[in-house]
C-alpha cells in the first residue's frame, strides 16, 4: 500500500467518522487490510462495495475510497504487474466495467502526484490550464466539468467563509458541486492548522463529507 495512500485514507476515514461520532476502528481495519491486499483490481473494488454495504454510515464516501483505491493501484498494485498492463486488453475491460465510477477528485490526486515528480508547488491555475488543459479545443468536457473552478479562481485568496457560500450556489447536479468547498479550500489552505480546520469546519456545507475531502487531499500532498 503506497505511504501517501495509507496517510490519506487513514485521516480521511477518522475525520468522517468524528464529525459524526461514529467509531471507525473496525472499518479502518478492514480497508487498510483491503488496500494492502495482493487481490486483483476488481475483486478489492467488490470487496470495497461489501464493506461500505456493511458499514452503511461511511455511504457517503463509497466514490471518494474507489477513487483512493484506483490511486493506490496506480501507485503500488501495478508495480506488480508486467510494464505494459495499462495498454492490455484486460485493464481496458476493467476501464470500461468502472467508467461510471468515481469522482473528479481522481484527477486532483492525480495532479498532485504529478507536482511531487516534477517539483512544483501545486497551484489551481496550474491544475486547470497545464493538467486538465481545460483552454485547449479538444479538453472542452474538463472545460464544462471544472467550469465552477474556472470562474471562481480568485477564491484562492479570500476565506472558507466565501468559498462555501459560492459552493452553496452551485448547481447540485453539476459533477463538480459536492466537491467544490474542499476543493477549492486546498488550494487557497494547502496546509491546514488545527484553527484553520476549525474555521473550515464552521463554514461547511455537509461537515462531515467535506472533512473527509479536505483531509484526504491535505494529508496525500503532505504525505507525498
Amino acid at each position: 500500500m503506497d505511504a501517501s495512500i495509507k496517510n490519506a485514507l487513514n485521516a480521511s476515514i477518522n475525520a468522517f467518522a468524528e464529525a459524526r461520532t461514529l467509531d471507525a476502528s473496525e472499518l479502518l481495519q478492514s480497508l487498510n487490510d483491503l488496500f494492502s491486499s495482493d487481490l486483483p483490481y476488481m475483486e478489492k473494488v467488490d470487496d470495497l462495495d461489501a464493506l461500505i454495504d456493511e458499514a452503511p454510515a461511511y455511504d457517503r464516501l463509497r466514490e471518494i475510497l474507489f477513487d483512493l483505491l484506483l490511486m493506490n493501484f496506480f501507485s503500488a498494485d501495478v508495480q506488480k504487474l508486467e510494464g505494459d498492463y495499462l495498454e492490455s486488453e484486460e485493464w481496458e475491460a476493467i476501464e470500461e466495467q468502472t467508467i461510471d465510477r468515481g469522482t473528479e477528485l481522481l484527477n486532483l490526486l492525480l495532479y498532485l502526484r504529478e507536482c511531487v515528480d516534477e517539483d512544483i508547488e501545486p497551484e489551481l491555475e496550474d491544475f486547470l490550464k497545464e493538467f486538465l488543459l481545460v483552454e485547449e479545443d479538444e479538453f472542452q468536457d474538463e472545460h464544462r466539468i471544472y467550469e465552477p473552478l474556472i470562474a471562481n479562481q480568485v477564491l484562492v485568496e479570500s476565506s472558507y467563509e466565501e468559498i462555501a457560500q459560492v459552493a452553496a450556489k452551485l448547481d447540485p447536479e453539476s459533477e463538480l458541486a459536492e466537491l467544490f468547498y474542499p476543493v477549492m479550500s486546498f488550494f487557497y489552505e494547502p496546509t491546514p492548522q488545527e484553527e484553520d480546520f476549525q474555521e473550515f469546519s464552521k463554514s461547511a456545507v455537509d461537515r462531515a463529507f467535506d472533512a473527509a475531502v479536505y483531509t484526504l487531499i491535505t494529508n496525500y500532498a503532505e504525505t507525498n
